[in-house]
């Protein structure tokens, strides 16, 4: 046992200090040759907290492992750090405490700050970024003002998902199970003027895009999902008596003969006009009662209500008349708010059509064979059309395809592509966010602010508490909302609307690189040099927002010419949370947040960044337990001892330490590689067991077999492994070691332990040459238990490396 025992405290503090003295992240070797670079990235956090939990320790322990690994294996790491500090999360947590936001988030950004210092990660904070800080939100402008002046970036008036207890207005990915992802209150719906972006534009390259992706697959079919492409036809209704049309979109145009009756969003333009003198009170009762329901509940709701206009559509196949239905199941922001209903092959229309007595027209049938009396839809896709005209007898699946094309043909509609992806509502009735920077002019309508004066800064006010009448606290601020118009110089008013928290997280990842430029976003030469990312590591909960939003963004900076590349995040790894006990999420108000503060003084930096790792898979939730760090510390403190009892010994390298040698490298490489952090945790221990056992025999371990250790272990813990490499005699950083390698002919046993067996029981374990032939292994174990084989042998077996049986009768 060593006479110096394991001191984290100063062993942590001394290579902290070193490191700043001596930085191991170096653009160029010793050589001055440079570096490839590679970029490893976390998703910034919101300070609109009281800090870090253990929880979001394990994040950031594991893109500095894998920064650190890739740091060993000769690459220049771009590691940065900065805060999305705008949005609701930071205003809400400000009024929560009573203070401004810009206070309560430096003071957040301060002690979250402190908190990710003690991870001792390689973040290089030269590259810092805020949100908030106007030199950033500047290029925030930018490319909205960009956006703008490709047509990307519009204004519109439509019902929209607003949060009664936030008080803004909600873009469809940020209502969960019909609640306001923040805050959880029931989403209502509201009349607003917003700004959009024209994400749909880029559906199909979204799309397609994923395939270049080195994503989990989870994630992209999230998006694909969530994109949603279809195949179909636009059909035109004529409304009977007008000379209106009602579009509709269908992926079943094969369908069309058996469309008995259609219905409407509530919400579309025709709803009220449709209304006759008899149904007009009912129509509008109607569409009052659905516009305060949220489109999450409308598709939810288990039982279908609607209300006929009393008006009818024409179907263009075979022209029958078709009553025009509204129902809130329709939305007006998916297809074209309108939809012909095929009772007999959908589940929904055939409810719908029971309950309002509607009539039901079977036109698939199996076999061709009608059903009498349906008590529920034929949903199966394959069958034989009937009751449709010229179509009679054709398979359904070969019509599906025909179908839109022959419609096109006659004139009825066009042959189309949807995606349930809709343009994404980027306004927000808040003060705590970035300035839209645009100008409403009478005369030349809305006109964006001069590039040459961006940033448009927020203004400092006292108050800032949302309205809830949908207007921006900015609304009120005379002296910052009027102004000339950047066009005609005539007196104007600024947008009052900010943009939501999603707007500088989109593109952040860019600035990193070129923080301090005031001409340009990105520099081309930075961006050659840096991006894009090569490695992005957060939780799966930003599978669709964060991810989807800057994929998009950096599409359309690619477009423009601003970087030279169209997708941000090559490969991408996402964590599982850390949980408090029977699973539940770590919240103050839960009282269940663990602070790593207590556990780094306790046990030391390196003993937490290890247990991180060792609670679990890193792709799964794992629960919290602060006595499995115990476990941990122990093994530092084993490897420790065997390092100071072996350093100063003479010992040259055994067999038995050449072996386990290569098979550490091989094991920690192999569990590195595949992200199996937990797995190389555990390794370490067991290599280190053996280790201490050789040692028992031999005496002390050779140094480089202890060095090799150190090197493999300065990912996971960087403080002991410097000074292990450093007691062990080496000069400079153990990050300038390089990766070890392993050589498989040196990890194979010489000898290997095999069992006897007679009739399948074990006589008898004997030690045989790892390479032994049948013949001599069938041998050698019946020589074993020679005074056993006491009948006739009618088989014997030897399975290489497991077992030697002999079969007696």
């Amino acid at each position: 046992m060593s006479n110096v025992p394991y001191n984290h405290k100063a062993i942590e503090k001394k290579w902290r200090e070193r490191w700043e003295q001596n930085p191991v992240n170096l653009k160029a070797d010793e050589k001055g040759n440079k570096r490839e670079k590679y970029y490893c990235l976390d998703m910034f956090p919101y300070p609109s907290g009281n800090g870090l939990h253990v929880g979001h320790w394990r994040g950031y322990v594991i893109s500095d492992v894998w920064s650190r690994y890739k740091l060993q294996q000769g690459y220049y790491i771009v590691h940065p750090m900065g805060w999305d500090a705008f949005g609701l999360p930071a205003e809400n947590y400000a009024i929560k405490m009573g203070v401004h936001p810009a206070i309560s988030t430096a003071e957040n950004v301060k002690n979250i700050k402190r908190q990710i210092n003690e991870i001792a990660a390689l973040y290089d904070w030269d590259m810092e970024v805020n949100t908030t800080d106007p030199e950033f939100y500047k290029w925030t402008q930018w490319i909205f003002v960009k956006m703008f002046k490709e047509g990307l970036a519009y204004e519109k008036e439509f019902p929209i998902n607003w949060c009664p207890s936030c008080k803004t207005g909600l873009a469809n990915e940020e209502v969960v199970n019909g609640k306001c992802e923040r805050c959880g209150t029931e989403v209502t719906k509201k009349n607003l003027r917003q700004w959009m972006l024209r994400i749909t534009k880029y559906a199909e390259r979204l799309l397609s895009d994923l395939d270049k992706l080195d994503w989990p697959e989870k994630v992209k079919k999230m998006q694909a999902d969530w994109i949603g492409k279809s195949y179909g036809a636009e059909v035109d209704f004529p409304i009977e008596g007008r000379e209106e049309k009602i579009t509709v979109y269908t992926t079943r145009p094969d369908t069309l003969y058996g469309a008995t009756f259609m219905v409407l969003a509530p919400e579309h333009e025709l709803s009220k006009s449709l209304a006759t003198d008899e149904t007009r009170e009912a129509v509008e009762k109607y569409i009052y009662d659905a516009s305060m329901k949220s489109n999450v509940d409308r598709m939810q709701d288990k039982e279908k209500t609607g209300v006929f206009t009393g008006s009818y559509a024409i179907n263009p196949l075979n022209g029958e008349k078709t009553p025009i239905w509204l129902s809130d199941y329709v939305l007006a922001d998916y297809g074209t708010g309108a939809i012909m209903c095929v009772p007999a092959h959908d589940d929904r229309d055939f409810e719908f059509a029971t309950k309002f007595g509607i009539p039901i027209v079977q036109v698939i049938a199996k076999d061709g064979k009608e059903i009498e009396n349906m008590t529920e839809a034929y949903t199966e896709a394959a069958g034989t059309m009937i009751n449709s005209g010229e179509w009679n007898g054709m398979e359904s699946a070969v019509l599906k395809k025909e179908a839109p094309h022959i419609i096109e043909k006659r004139g009825l509609g066009r042959a189309t592509v949807n995606y349930k992806l809709r343009d994404w509502v980027f306004s927000r009735q808040r003060y705590w966010g970035e300035p839209i920077p645009i100008v409403h002019c009478p005369d030349c309508g809305a006109v964006p602010v001069p590039e040459e004066e961006l940033p448009l800064r927020l203004p400092e006010v006292e108050s800032y508490e949302p309205t809830g009448t949908g207007e921006s606290p900015l609304a009120g601020i005379d002296e910052w909302v009027n102004c000339k118009c950047p066009v005609c110089g005539k007196p104007a008013k600024r947008e009052t609307n900010t943009m939501p928290q999603w707007a500088g997280s989109s593109w952040y990842f860019l600035r990193y690189v070129d923080n301090h430029n005031d001409k340009e976003l990105v520099s081309r030469e930075k961006a050659d040099e840096m991006l894009p990312v090569d490695m992005y590591i957060g939780g799966v909960e930003h599978a669709v927002l964060h991810l989807l939003y800057s994929r998009f963004y950096t599409k359309f900076l690619y477009d423009i010419g601003a970087i030279d590349f169209d997708e941000p995040f090559h490969k991408l790894f996402n964590q599982g949370m850390i949980t408090g006990k029977n699973g539940i999420k770590m919240s103050k108000s839960k009282g269940n947040v663990v602070s790593p503060d207590d556990l780094v003084r306790d046990y030391g930096c390196d003993s937490l960044r290890m247990y991180e790792l060792f609670v679990g898979p890193p792709e799964l939730d794992a629960e919290w337990d602060d006595r499995g760090i115990d476990g941990v510390n122990r093994f530092l403190k084993r490897l420790w001892n065997l390092v100071m009892d072996s350093k100063d010994a003479d010992v040259k390298a055994t067999k038995d330490m050449i072996k386990e040698r290569h098979r550490l490298v091989y094991d920690i490489t192999t569990r590195l590689e595949s992200f199996s952090l937990n797995t190389a945790i555990s390794g370490f221990m067991e290599h280190n067991n053996k280790l201490i056992e050789i040692a028992k025999k031999e005496g002390a371990i050779d140094k480089e077999t202890l060095s090799t250790m150190a090197v493999l272990l300065s990912p996971f813990a960087p403080h002991i492994a410097e000074e292990i490499w450093e007691q062990l005699g080496h000069e400079g950083s153990v990050f300038t070691a390089g990766w070890p390698t392993y050589d498989m002919e040196a990890m194979k046993d010489d000898e290997i332990e095999v069992p006897v067996q007679i009739n399948g029981k074990t006589r008898a374990v004997i030690s045989v040459a790892a390479d032994i032939s049948k013949e001599d292994a069938i041998a050698e174990g019946k020589e074993a238990v020679a005074d056993k084989l006491t009948g006739t042998i009618v088989k014997e077996i030897y399975v290489p490396k497991k077992i030697i049986n002999i079969v007696m009768k």
